[in-house]
């Protein structure tokens, strides 16, 4: 049975029975044109007796006797009104119209004609026919729902249930009237917040007598958000499913309808199917719990039903208990643990029903004395006044809905090690809690005032105190069983049950004792658990039997304390009582630490753009665009019109503005003398009087463009002059608005940024000048005090300016290149000279020239993209070149491409220009003059599989194969050497575009041998190092004007930039960058102590603090006499001053700091999401604001930020920009960019985003180029009107080397087994084989952390069951049970996937065995199948990746060591820097600075 509207298959009816199964339409209205078959009744069917409703046994009769009574005739299936209607099961029993979901449900009632509802007709009444085949709802679109069910013969519109069946129908009724209530409400505003739904669909719903008040209908609501969500996502014509208020509704409904309702689940054993019992169980028990729920909502408002027993609950007697619980103990946890107030938001008053859930893993209960406590103190519903403390701690996770098994032993007491990827807490006094029972499932969920908590395993040492819990559960379900077997339950009595009990076999889990007395005192003393089972169950008979009247007395009858039960809310007052309370101080996420230059920044700009106002209030600023990104599903290919790679830098360039001229007479005259010529011979001037205002070169002026209501463009006068026509003319440039640049409002107001964007306009239609400076501050930390003070009483005067209405003043002091993705130092020497020369005019110049393809006089060489190529140079071919034709093929076809893949994917061709041929008519899709010929080398890949595996990356092969090509195929140059004289040693050579070749290919027969004696091939020479940095001809300069190629040579370590790196990790930031030769890491924080270890074994002679950044920031500025300066918490304070001399003595001070780099951790992205709402309380604690404070303090030369990629479009892309924005104010060149990590020589997709800074006097450096194929996509950053930024072009259309795969990674590393735990191993005699491998074991002879986590039996088992081939996963499992040690059976297919297939793109991936020719994916920090990157097992061994096989993946070498437990080192590589990247940006460093020393000896 599918519920979804718009989505039913019916049953198909036999032709027999005349009567067609044709699908009804999804409205009511479209029923009245249908036609249907006449159907053959016998003689004896159709006599009926005469009564008010003729009475029918058989529905096929009821419809023929309607039939007549139709208007229309020509129905093709019969469409029917049916009043007095109710719907029950087999037995005759009432049931709800969802239950046909999991038994069969029947209907009986007056069958009417469809159309003629206004008439008093006479119907038939059929008592019981159907079966029901679905059910659905219309009237969407006319705002009223229509209920429709289907049987085999028609459909019929409910329209007036029977008296009886009333109560549950109007139930039903009312979650219609919720669907199309919502429908109206997203149709209209389908970007409405949660919030203003639920109000909308109140206010649509309040009319109803159902609901005694409109906190009734939006609890309702809130309630029922699954079912709505399935009925609106079924429909055809709307796109709902991922509409995601709906999916919030929907996420909300299970928990809201558990909290109001009280009732907990049960599962009929009898119900349950063999196959897909988990799915039944859960649809069944939800129906009950909906039932209960209705119950609930219906129960008299006039008086209290409620008796004297149901409003106490009587408290378990920890003394009577005693006897089934250890001796006692104390919870001795040595893990620090943060305060469950910290994911929260105390001081509000808030309903139970609204409070979150999560899971709680590892988990311990305790009293104020830290002694180990039962659950069972506690009560079973919320009641007032409790006298019992108890408080918890564990591991907290989001809710995962997971559950105890009843019938294994292992499930509350295993010890086996289990390693949650969440947060340790402790938990605030915890108030009620509750059992959810199932068939074989048993769920235990707890409440503070902050969340409700499902509880997953107990902690070790907890075990044995929950095991007594888990024993009474069996006891409960046992009992229960008893009850139900009787034919009447009310036959058996307390000593009955009790009897009962005693004689169950020794090996059952719920036996207790053979003795009356023991089984007696065991239930009674335990008796509420067992109660809340057996009061709570559906059955009737069941709750008023017999034993539960007698152990409800037995209870009472124990004279133990009563609670008030009384649902009410909760007040989060903010305040934790645990004793562990003291302890956390280290844990909590400390405020940041600041100077008063970024609190000011952050604090400024939350203070104007709070949440609350800045949908109203910021009106320039357009709302950051998502990342532009492909899709990465396995299955889905790439955009067809997406055949060649994306260009670098802007996307979608902007229309120049527009100039409004002036119609007004305005009196212009040059004052002063002519200063000179214009190329073009026209006189230049300094100054010009415009309407008797001044304007002077090197002046702002003020222009109006576009649109009236159009912000007015300032530029900046680079030259005046007059033109051959006499007109008086200026040439200037956009000084662009800080919010309409990527800074949106960020932005300081008064800044302007100069752009390259210029023009030319007559002076007459300038609209006046305005106050305007060109800013220069001198720079770095000796300057910051003197630097703070002119800030400061420049806005002082700034706002003494605005008070008294003066126009607003401006500066500027960067150049804002959104090309070049970034502001870099203004070009002073070459602004305002008034010398009829304009840099950008040159720039564009230049480009368009270098963007030309022309050959030179000789036909000897030609220029392309600003690079020369010669006859006889190697060169790279973009791989869809290589056809018959020489025609680009990317228009016919596309490579084949999967997600996790790379297989289809092409390096680029490298091969040798042997002529230039000019042609008299160029090629189709050819511009060109002429074309080029070329002898094409192959590579291993070209041959096969395995050849690529076992030959060098750099090795290419030389054929005789050629081919005439047009220019555009050419993407760059690169070298082929011989063998010997290839570089000695390099830590990437392949970043030098070197080749080398020995062999021949024949393409002929596929032969592959030595180079023909007689074979003369030029190869280059050492000698020719300019092709090193002429990398794929983008031939660039830097950012400063030079010609100049530089070839960084090694630097001696005390000559490399001394670094501070924060949030280091395990350092593989640091690492990568030393490798470069560019820094000497001297300096690192870390907060974690197993990283900070692994940092100290990787990098011996840096200086690692294992301690809070904010406490080493208030340690330093102390040590400098800077406190005034500094922004603080009186906890960060006290840690500072706790450091011992010696730490405080090396502490780096500004001046010995020349880079810092780190990767922030931003609080917003963590799965918690503890820091969502962005309100400035909330920002001061994100480390982004501790980190940049680091700079503005040191003001170091260099300062990198490495964050996720979503770090761009966080908060809207407020952080992104803030941060920006304050890198800007301390005087920095920023830099900005996302980069794929696996297109720089890992095998795994990882995109990173980066900000590069540099000090006004330095070169900052380029974004390094990607060097191997891979299918991801660059990411574009959203800039302003409408740009984008792409820092590198995508590889997945080529790139000079092929991609990394797992085999190349891992292939060589020796077999281990599920749960492997031995650190230190051989390799076994195994040679590495390829490249990557040789490259990551180096002379390493030890194998270490070649260890994976171990799987429990059941995934051991599916482990082994899936298949040994590419992209195998959990959907090639056999759908069977498998019999685990402990005797439980259970399935192999998990069932929470198994009846989700069709979401979440089939969940692929999820229990996946790796590729030897794909990647691995991305590399996380808790790898496990089940996991958010699923795909984690072996191509070949049945268990998961270990842990050096993820640093592989990472590109750590295997020198590289880890530190602490499994999962402390898993989580230091997933958040590492892969090393290969974090090197490439290190080359560029280190170009950028032997750049600027050829800059100054130029000079």
């Amino acid at each position: 049975m599918e519920t979804k509207a718009g989505k039913q298959n019916k049953r198909s009816v036999a032709e027999s029975d005349d009567v067609s199964g044709t699908r009804r339409p999804k409205r009511a209205a479209a029923c009245t044109n249908f036609k249907e078959k006449p159907i053959r009744i016998s003689e004896k069917s159709a006599a009926v007796e005469a009564k008010k409703h003729q009475i029918v046994d058989e529905e096929v009769v009821g419809i023929q006797l309607t039939t007549s009574m139709e208007r229309n005739h020509d129905q093709p299936r019969p469409n029917r009104r049916l009043n007095e209607f109710s719907f029950h099961d087999s037995n005759g029993v009432p049931q709800p119209l969802e239950m046909l979901e999991v038994d069969d449900v029947f209907v009986g009632g007056v069958i009417l004609p469809l159309d003629n509802d206004k008439e008093k007709e006479k119907g038939v009444r059929c008592q019981s026919f159907g079966r029901v085949e679905n059910w659905n709802i219309s009237g969407y679109e006319d705002g009223s729902p229509v209920i429709w069910i289907s049987t085999a013969l028609a459909d019929y519109d409910c329209r007036k249930p029977s008296t009886s069946y009333k109560k549950m129908y109007d139930y039903f009724f009312e979650k219609a009237c919720a669907c199309v209530a919502v429908y109206k409400h997203l149709s209209k505003n389908p970007h409405t917040s949660l919030d203003d739904l639920l109000a909308a669909v109140v206010r649509s719903m309040n009319g109803s007598k159902f609901f005694s008040s409109n906190g009734a209908i939006h609890d309702f609501v809130m309630s029922q958000g699954e079912f709505i969500y399935n009925q609106l996502a079924g429909l055809d014509e709307t796109s709902f499913v991922e509409n995601p208020i709906l999916i919030s509704l929907r996420d909300e409904s299970s928990r809201v309808h558990k909290a109001l309702s009280n009732v907990a689940l049960w599962v009929d054993e009898s119900k349950a199917s063999t196959s897909g019992v988990v799915d039944k169980e859960m649809k069944y028990a939800k129906l009950l719990q909906d039932e209960e729920y209705r119950k609930f909502l219906q129960q008299p408002r006039s008086k209290s039903t409620s008796t004297s027993a149901s409003k106490f609950y009587v408290k378990i007697n920890e003394d009577e208990i005693a006897n089934d619980y250890p001796l006692p103990a104390y919870y001795n946890s040595i893990i620090e643990e943060a305060d469950e107030l910290l994911l929260s938001d105390p001081g509000y008053e808030v309903d139970t029903s609204d409070l979150p859930c999560r899971t709680l893993h590892n988990w311990a209960l305790y009293n104020s004395e830290s002694r180990l406590i039962s659950l069972e103190l506690l009560p079973m519903k919320p009641c007032a006044d409790i006298d019992v403390t108890i408080f918890g701690s564990g591991v907290v996770t989001n809710d995962d809905g997971n559950g105890f098994s009843l019938d294994d032993s292992e499930s509350s007491t295993s010890t086996q090690s289990h390693d949650p990827d969440g947060m340790n807490i402790f938990l605030s006094q915890i108030k009620e809690w509750m059992v959810e029972f199932g068939s074989e499932m048993i769920f235990v969920t707890l409440r503070t005032d902050m969340a409700w908590y499902r509880l997953g395993k107990p902690s070790e040492q907890y075990a044995p105190w929950f095991e007594p819990v888990m024993k009474t559960a069996r006891i409960g379900r046992s009992i229960l069983a008893l009850l139900k077997n009787e034919t009447r339950a009310a036959k058996l009595s307390y000593a009955d049950v009790i009897k009962r009990l005693c004689n169950m076999e020794k090996d059952d889990k719920a036996y207790i004792s053979d003795k009356p007395l023991d089984v007696e005192r065991y239930v009674g003393v335990h008796a509420q658990i067992i109660l809340q089972l057996l009061t709570e169950y559906p059955d009737k008979d069941i709750r008023k039997c017999a034993f539960v009247h007698g152990l409800a007395s037995k209870l009472q009858d124990r004279h133990h304390t009563k609670w008030v039960i009384k649902k009410e809310k909760v007040l989060q007052n903010g305040k934790n009582k645990n004793p562990r309370a003291h302890r956390a101080s280290k844990m909590k996420p400390m405020q940041a630490t600041t100077t008063r230059l970024i609190n000011r920044i952050w604090g400024e700009f939350y203070s104007m753009y709070s949440p609350e106002v800045l949908p109203e209030e910021i009106g320039e600023e357009e709302k950051p665009e998502e990342l532009e990104e492909e899709e990465e599903d396995e299955n889905e290919e790439d955009d067809a019109e997406e055949t060649l790679p994306e260009a670098v830098g802007v996307q979608k360039s902007p229309s120049p503005k527009k100039i409004r001229g002036s119609s007004e007479k305005m009196e212009v005259k040059w004052d002063g003398e002519i200063l000179g010529n214009t190329s073009a011979g026209e006189p230049l001037y300094g100054k010009a009087l415009v309407g008797g205002q001044m304007v002077v070169v090197g002046d702002a002026i003020i222009l109006e463009v576009g649109d009236q209501d159009e912000t007015p463009a300032i530029y900046f006068v680079e030259y005046m002059f007059e033109s051959v026509d006499h007109c008086k003319m200026l040439h200037g440039k956009l000084l662009q608005r800080g919010s309409n640049t990527v800074l949106g409002n960020a932005a300081n107001k008064r800044e302007l940024f100069l752009t390259n964007e210029c023009l030319i306009v007559q002076l007459k239609d300038i609209k006046g000048t305005v106050g305007f400076e060109i800013r220069s501050r001198s720079w770095g930390h000796q300057y910051r005090k003197e630097n703070t003070i002119a800030d400061r009483l420049d806005r002082e005067r700034a706002e003494e300016r605005k008070q008294k209405g003066v126009s607003t003043d401006y500066y500027c002091k960067s150049l804002y290149s959104p090309e070049k993705g970034g502001f870099f130092s203004l070009p002073r020497s070459d602004m305002g000279l008034g010398s009829g020369l304009c840099t950008s005019c040159k720039i564009r110049e230049d480009e368009a020239e270098r963007s030309k393809t022309k050959l030179n006089a000789s036909k000897t060489n030609f220029y392309s993209n600003g690079v020369e190529y010669s006859v006889e140079d190697f060169v790279y071919i973009i791989p869809s070149y290589i056809t018959k034709d020489g025609l680009e093929n990317g228009s016919k076809r596309k490579p084949f491409i999967r997600y996790g893949r790379n297989i289809g994917l092409s390096a680029y061709v490298v091969c040798q220009l042997l002529d230039i041929v000019v042609v008299s008519e160029p090629k189709r899709a050819s511009k060109a003059s002429f074309e080029v010929k070329v002898a094409r080398f192959y590579r291993p890949e070209d041959i096969s599989g395995e050849k690529a595996y076992t030959s060098d990356i750099q090795e290419i092969y030389y054929s005789h194969d050629k081919y005439v090509l047009p220019p555009m195929a050419i993407k760059g140059k690169c070298e082929v050497r011989k063998k010997n004289h290839m570089p000695l040693y390099c830590e990437h050579p392949i970043l030098d575009h070197i080749f080398f070749c020995e062999l021949f290919y024949d393409s002929s027969n596929g032969s592959l041998g030595k180079l023909p004696s007689n074979m003369k091939l030029k190869f280059s020479t050492s000698k020719e190092d300019k092709l090193l940095r002429e990398k794929k001809g983008k031939g660039e300069k830097g950012e400063a004007s030079s010609g100049m190629i530089v070839k960084p040579d090694e630097v001696p370590k005390e000559m490399r930039l001394a670094t501070l790196d924060i949030f280091a990790g395990c350092g593989g930031l640091s690492y990568g960058l030393e490798k470069a030769g560019v820094s000497h890491t001297k300096w690192a924080i870390e907060y974690e102590e197993p990283a900070g270890q692994a940092f100290k074994q990787n990098h011996p002679e840096s200086t690692v603090f294992v301690d809070n950044c904010n406490v080493i920031l208030r340690a330093i500025m102390e040590k400098c006499g800077d406190v005034d300066d500094c922004i603080s918490t009186v906890e960060a304070t006290e840690l500072a001053a706790k450091l011992d001399e010696y730490q405080k003595s090396t502490l780096p001070v500004p001046g010995q700091v020349d880079f810092i780099n780190g990767g922030p951790p931003c609080q917003g992205f963590s799965r918690m999401n503890r820091f969502s709402d962005s309100t400035w309380s909330k920002v001061q604690c994100e480390m982004i604001l501790a980190f940049l404070s680091f700079a503005d303090y040191f003001r170091p030369k260099y300062f990198l930020l490495e964050n996720v990629k979503g770090f761009v479009s966080y908060n809207e892309g407020r952080t992104f920009q803030l941060t920006l924005a304050s890198l800007l104010e301390m005087g920095y060149q920023v830099r900005f960019g996302i980069l794929e990590a696996g297109a720089y020589g890992i095998s795994q997709p990882r995109k990173r985003a980066f900000i590069w800074a540099a000090a006004p006097e330095e070169v900052l450096p380029q974004w390094p180029e990607p060097m191997h194929v891979f299918n991801n996509p660059g990411l574009k950053i959203p800039l302003s009107r409408g740009l984008h930024y792409a820092a590198v072009e995508t590889t997945k259309f080529g790139a000079p080397f092929r991609s990394i795969t797992v085999r190349d990674t891992i292939g060589d590393l020796p077999p281990v087994k599920n749960g492997e735990s031995n650190i230190m191993k051989e390799y076994e005699g195994a040679d590495p084989v390829s490249w990557f491998q040789k490259k990551m074991r180096g002379n390493i002879i030890v194998l270490t952390d070649h260890i994976c986590k171990e799987m429990n039996e059941l995934n051991l088992i599916r482990c082994k069951k899936i298949p040994k081939r590419p992209g195998a996963d959990w959907r090639d499992l056999p759908d069977e049970n498998v019999k685990l040690s402990n005797g439980l059976m259970e399935k192999l297919i998990p069932s929470c996937l198994s009846n989700k297939a069709k979401y979440h793109n089939g969940y692929k991936g999820l229990y996946g065995r790796l590729d030897w020719q794909g990647n691995l994916p991305i590399s996380i920090t808790d790898p496990q199948p089940m996991g958010m990157v699923g795909m984690c097992f072996h191509p070949e061994q049945d268990r998961i990746i270990t842990v050096r096989e993820c640093a592989r993946s990472q590109g750590f070498p295997d020198s590289y060591e880890f530190s602490g437990k499994i999962k402390h080192k898993h989580r230091q590589i997933g958040n590492a820097v892969p090393p290969p990247l974090a090197f490439a940006l290190g080359r560029k460093l280190k170009e950028a600075l032997h750049l600027k020393c050829s800059l100054q000896h130029q000079s």
